[in-house]
């Protein structure tokens, strides 16, 4: 694709959300900002996370994830559809997220879901698990802008020579502009537009290479990528091995729990449904449709190693000395000989993929750091406006710095760096929420900021000396999704140490 096309498509493609922006913040609330007046139409906030959930991380690195590469022996089967593993996890953790949160939070009229933890703990607990969040979201939110900030350098931004910086800047500058006013308002109907570029733009795909690699004559998609080295699902066979089956199924559960259930982002859209009805089959129906779009994803990835193996193209980001087989859908797309038509949709794709996730995510921490930090419901009416977009901006900047910072922090696959992460800042938080939930003790309130950063920490330190070889503690055994539960456990068990008897 020319820059031209590629710069003329950016523009319009933003245009095209500050529209929906104006139409979406007329009155320019907190109230509107936060939960959307708590009147979103179940089915467009279901279709909308999908693209939130999804992220150009799964636009980009899960289809890259069904393969490696290397110069002595090619293509190598990776995690092929393992993936699907922790897909079947995250329904389950979907449901509990239904049947169990969702409840509480309508109940409780939450607009902070951490305003739970001060209920039923104090005020250190509470805060505690806010900056869990802000943590876990702001390192989510910049993996996920990062990767798709880096192929954006790819396809256009370094032929036209503006700095890596600068595109960043210019990514969140934009997010910035269409979410200052709306918020959760405006999120909800940009995640729905966006949500539809990036299914339109994968399924198309898998049309475009199955009818160049003329699957269809050969017996059909579904039995040629059966026939390929790509496509297991199920790895019952080493229990030592980071994609064991019940280490996959078991961590997506918990993973789901943290990363949807326990999280502001997520659950601000679910929170501004009209009652608890609307955001549980919300909730459930957009689990079931997550399954099916996966799927969908580790289909066009085996698609796109198989094309590679037959033209050669992409080897510009595989035959090199750190292969980068998240970028080749990126190659394969810019090369242009599967037709314009594919580039157009890539981009439009991957902006969707990467904006309807960060957009919501900034939005989230916008609202979470202004409840739960800057105590912006307990300010004079007339300054409340100016703490949310104060916070706003400055959430903006703290963005902007860890993209820059984590630029070469990991070669990893995108989608299992972010899932490692998840399972340090999320464990403890999942070990405050559901202590509360399933135990009637009280903690003592000041000794839970120690004891939850204690605990990953000492995970991380066990994790880290194995995976490095420094000692020999478990042999061959690999830490997959799994460290969640770890970190979950540990913390259940530390949190029960600090606990005690409520006076009756």
């Amino acid at each position: 694709m020319s820059i031209y096309l590629v710069s003329t498509i950016l523009i319009i493609y933003f245009l095209v959300l500050l529209i929906i922006s104006y139409f979406t913040s007329q009155s320019d609330s907190n109230d509107s900002f936060f939960v959307g007046d708590r009147k979103s139409p179940w089915y467009v906030v279901a279709f909308g996370m999908i693209g939130a959930s999804l992220s150009g991380i799964t636009f980009i690195s899960i289809p890259g994830s069904v393969a490696k590469y290397s110069k002595e022996l090619g293509l190598i089967p990776a995690d092929q559809f393992g993936y699907m593993q922790m897909v079947f996890g995250y329904f389950i953790g979907y449901l509990v997220v239904a049947l169990v949160l969702l409840p509480i939070y309508y109940k409780m009229n939450l607009t902070s879901i951490y305003t739970y933890l001060e209920k039923r703990f104090g005020y250190w607990s509470y805060k505690t698990g806010s900056a869990f969040f802000l943590i876990s979201r702001l390192i989510g939110a910049s993996i996920r802008l990062l990767l798709v900030s880096s192929v954006l350098q790819l396809i256009l931004f370094d032929e036209i020579g503006i700095p890596f910086e600068f595109t960043v800047i210019g990514s969140v500058l934009l997010i910035w502009v269409y979410t200052n006013k709306g918020g959760i308002k405006t999120i909800i109907w940009t995640d729905t537009l966006q949500t539809f570029f990036m299914l339109t733009a994968v399924v198309f795909t898998v049309y475009l290479i199955s009818d160049f690699l003329e699957l269809n004559e050969k017996g059909g998609v579904i039995k040629e990528i059966n026939k390929s080295e790509f496509s297991k699902i199920f790895f019952f066979e080493d229990w030592y091995s980071a994609n064991y089956f019940w280490k996959h199924f078991l961590g997506g559960i918990f993973i789901t729990i943290g990363m949807t259930g326990l999280d502001q982002d997520m659950m601000q859209k679910n929170l501004s449904c009209k009652n608890l009805k609307s955001a549980q089959i919300n909730m459930i129906t957009f689990a079931g449709i997550l399954i099916i779009v996966n799927l969908i994803f580790l289909t066009l990835g085996a698609l796109l190693f198989m094309y590679f193996n037959q033209t050669g193209i992409g080897a510009n980001v595989l035959d090199i000395p750190n292969p980068r087989t998240d970028l080749l859908f990126a190659e394969i797309a810019k090369n242009g000989t599967l037709g314009l038509g594919l580039g157009v949709l890539f981009l439009l794709g991957l902006i969707a993929a990467a904006y309807s996730s960060a957009d919501s995510a900034l939005t989230s921490l916008t609202t979470s750091f202004s409840i739960d930090f800057l105590e912006i419901d307990k300010k004079p009416l007339e300054s409340q406006k100016k703490t949310r977009k104060n916070a706003h901006l400055l959430m903006s900047v703290i963005l902007i710095l860890l993209i820059i910072f984590l630029r070469n922090f990991s070669n990893d696959s995108a989608i299992w760096m972010l899932i490692k992460l998840a399972g340090f800042t999320y464990g403890p938080l999942i070990g405050l929420f559901f202590f509360g939930i399933l135990t009637t003790r009280d903690l003592i309130d000041k000794w839970v900021p120690i004891v939850c950063t204690l605990i990953p920490l000492f995970i991380a330190i066990i994790w880290m000396i194995h995976t490095k070889g420094i000692i020999d503690w478990f042999g061959n055994y690999q830490f997959g999704a799994e460290l969640i539960i770890y970190n979950v456990a540990a913390s259940l068990l530390a949190l029960f140490l600090i606990s005690k008897k409520v006076k009756s």
